[in-house]
């Protein structure tokens, strides 16, 4: 009876590893498309907090979504993904 119940335990991490895993991948390729924005968009928070003007910050930060909008609605497969990671500019695939 012990002999199960170690194996419900390992099995039940194991599946929590992998769901980490699984969201640990759709961050890094959130980040990849994105990153550029959330990068400009905390920089102006942080000008704008330290009573500087943050235009600049904002208008890279909507230059860097329109870019990831345009990447985004192409039809990339894990064959190209790297090519679509790359013209995002988030910093992702080499």
């Amino acid at each position: 009876m012990k002999v199960m119940n170690k194996r419900v335990k390992g099995q039940g991490m194991t599946e929590y590893i992998i769901i980490v895993a699984l969201i640990a991948v759709a961050a890094i390729g959130v980040y990849s498309f994105f990153g550029e924005t959330i990068r400009n968009q905390v920089a102006g928070l942080s000008a704008e907090v330290s009573g500087q003007n943050s235009a600049t910050q904002i208008q890279q930060a909507q230059n860097a979504a329109n870019s990831a909008d345009g990447v985004a609605n192409q039809n990339y497969n894990l064959g190209t993904y790297n090519e679509g990671a790359n013209q995002g500019g988030g910093g992702g695939g080499d």
